[in-house]
């Protein structure tokens, strides 16, 4: 089947994607990859583009989308945008001048959908700094922070211990830190935060808005909040054969509330985030035996289960081949009973707790789902 026309539909209206290219590269990677990888991906028939201001990269993904839009290759419309809020601009005051500056940096008019990073709000150093996408932001030094993690996208964990990485904007601190080297928790109202998405829709500058890494509690939450305009259109979690999700799955689903997954194909492995003991997905023996039943690789296999469980998948990878060979998860399908033997493969194995923020009250991996 065309990935270009396989989308589901989402509760306002607008649809996505099921097959969606993720962004992200360790600091080390240079940032002209990023242009190179998304190009590459729109070529392969990618039209689902997961980025954020946490990845400091939306301005070459962004030049990838104008470039192949100059060169005739897709429409604006034909593209289908994601950014998203990163967690020291859930006060309400800040949501949309967040929006403003991706949107600045990805010389976009639009996203089409933003979503928050995570519940787990951080203080925010420098908080004047912050203007309107029409006011320069202050400061002309990047400070540097140490990438001691970066917040429940395990995509984001492509850092190493000690190295120093530039902030996305000179003045800010993503992982702000107290004089004792302890991250700086926030207390918000999420519903206050979600009104503020709320407004940025409403002003044309997304045209869905969602979220990340919430539980059922959470989401819960934003849909009995009084005078609610706009459900979340997706939730974005960590979603493998080895944490499927399926209550989550089930409750997003009769919400009519769209999951998207990410690390589909397990993890990096980086000593420093992942426990080295636990198993490596890509190579556990029931998907590679199914890989070698259907002739594909096992990633394809774990992608192809995504899709046939109604969950929007996202796959990274910067490597040509590997673009390539994703979007091959149209031209195969599982049989009902594969799919059920991928289900028995649960083992509620979270790669990335980010067992660092447990004491924050709005740490979402507590609860069951």
């Amino acid at each position: 089947m065309d990935p270009k026309g396989w989308r589901l539909k989402l509760n306002d209206g607008h649809s996505i994607p099921v097959l969606g290219f993720g962004t992200y590269a360790p600091e080390e990677v240079p940032k002209s990859k990023a242009t190179e990888a998304t190009e590459l991906a729109i070529d392969a028939g990618f039209r689902h583009i997961d980025c954020a201001h946490l990845y400091n990269n939306e301005k070459e993904v962004g030049q990838a989308i104008r470039s192949k839009i100059e060169d005739g290759t897709v429409k604006r419309e034909d593209i289908f945008y994601t950014s998203k809020l990163w967690v020291t601009f859930l006060q309400p005051q800040l949501v949309q001048p967040a929006l403003e500056r991706s949107l600045k940096n990805l010389q976009l008019d639009y996203v089409d959908l933003y979503i928050i990073h995570s519940p787990v709000a951080l203080k925010r150093k420098e908080f004047n700094n912050l203007k309107s996408s029409a006011s320069k932001t202050q400061g002309n030094k990047h400070r540097n922070t140490q990438h001691a993690f970066l917040i429940m996208n395990p995509v984001s964990l492509g850092a190493v211990r000690n190295t120093k990485v530039h902030t996305a904007v000179p003045g800010e601190e993503l992982l702000p830190k107290d004089e004792h080297g302890k991250l700086m928790f926030d207390t918000v109202d999420l519903c206050a935060t979600w009104e503020a998405m709320e407004k940025c829709k409403d002003a044309g500058l997304t045209k869905s808005i969602g979220v990340s890494n919430f539980n059922r509690r959470q989401l819960e939450m934003i849909l009995n909040k009084p005078g609610l305009k706009y459900k979340p259109v997706c939730n974005q979690v960590e979603c493998h054969p080895y944490l499927t999700q399926r209550k989550l799955l089930d409750f997003c689903k009769s919400k009519d509330i769209v999951l998207v997954a990410y690390s589909a194909l397990g993890t990096q492995r980086l000593k420093q985030w992942v426990d080295q003991s636990s198993p490596v997905l890509l190579e556990d023996p029931v998907l590679c035996a199914m890989a070698k039943k259907y002739q594909r690789t096992p990633a394809l296999i774990a992608l192809r289960y995504q899709l046939q469980r109604g969950v929007v998948v996202l796959a990274k990878s910067y490597n040509e081949k590997r673009i390539k060979e994703n979007v091959q998860v149209f031209e195969f399908q599982l049989t009902s009973e594969d799919v059920k033997v991928l289900d028995d493969l649960n083992r509620n194995l979270r790669y990335f707790s980010a067992q660092m923020l447990a004491d924050h009250p709005e740490y979402p991996f507590s609860d069951e789902y």
